[in-house]
Parts: structure tokens; C-alpha cells; sequence
């Protein structure tokens, strides 16, 4: 019994050190966070851009600067990121994207951007409406849609 409590009291401790440590580690992580975001915002620029292509692609086969695929951590080195494929004047350039203004941009139009380096933060479009991509239906969304449906 007393060997059974000892147990309980030792995992109980371990769980709670556990616990202090990631929450530690989770402020530090915001506070990193916060201080990029500013720097980001600091160094943002709005620029005009027309999208050549836009894809998910790993950072080798990207084709951006060496001197990112150094300075990204390795365990990222291997992830998809959206890419788009933009024309600044007379430059092609390569380009990181936001998930968010990933979904909203088109290939072949031309857009007005917020620009911190190689990354786009937002886009507007300049001629014609704001493309809003196609709202996914849940499951009961579509099992209500099929039952109207042969209702008709």
C-alpha cells in the first residue's frame, strides 16, 4: 500500500515538472514569436506584383537564396511551403507566402502586396473582385445536400 502511494506521489511529481517545462519553453517561444513579428512589420513594404504561379513546394526545390535554406532549421528543410512565382517590374522573383494569402491570390493577376523581404504578409487584388476559394462542406453539410437532393 505504502509502495503503491510512493509510486502515485513520484509520477505525480514528474507530471508536474513536466508540465513547467513546456510551459516555460511555450512563453519563450511566444516572446520570440512577438519580437518577429515586429521586425517583420518594421521591414514591410507594399509593392505591386503580378503572380506568375503559385504552388506547395519543398525549400530545395523552391529555388530561393542559399543563404535561406542555411538559415532555416532543418527539421523545416523538409516541409512544403506555398511558393509563389511573382514579377516585380522587370525581375522574377521567388517568393514565401502567408497560408491565409495563399488561398485569396491568383496565377495571372496582378496584386497589391505587403512585403517583409521574401515573404508576402497580405495581398489586394487590383482589378476585379477578391477571389474567396471554395468553402469546404462538412460531412453533415453533405449528407443534408444529398438527402435534398433525392428529395427532388
Amino acid at each position: 500500500m505504502k509502495t503503491l502511494l510512493i509510486v502515485g506521489l513520484i509520477v505525480l511529481a514528474v507530471i508536474v515538472v513536466v508540465l513547467t517545462v513546456i510551459y516555460i519553453l511555450g512563453r519563450k517561444a511566444e516572446k520570440k514569436q512577438a519580437e518577429q513579428q515586429e521586425a517583420m512589420a518594421s521591414a514591410a513594404q507594399t509593392m505591386s506584383l503580378y503572380i506568375i504561379d503559385k504552388k506547395r513546394l519543398k525549400l530545395k526545390e523552391a529555388g530561393l537564396p542559399k543563404l535561406v535554406l542555411e538559415q532555416t532549421p532543418k527539421l523545416l528543410r523538409g516541409t512544403k511551403l506555398p511558393i509563389v512565382k511573382v514579377k516585380v517590374g522587370p525581375k522574377i522573383m521567388t517568393m514565401i507566402c502567408e497560408e491565409a494569402v495563399f488561398k485569396t491570390i491568383l496565377p495571372k493577376q496582378e496584386v497589391k502586396a505587403t512585403i517583409s523581404g521574401l515573404y508576402i504578409t497580405s495581398a489586394k487584388r487590383i482589378r476585379g473582385p477578391v477571389y474567396e476559394p471554395p468553402k469546404k462542406m462538412t460531412r453533415a453539410e453533405k449528407k443534408a445536400a444529398k438527402k435534398q437532393a433525392k428529395s427532388k
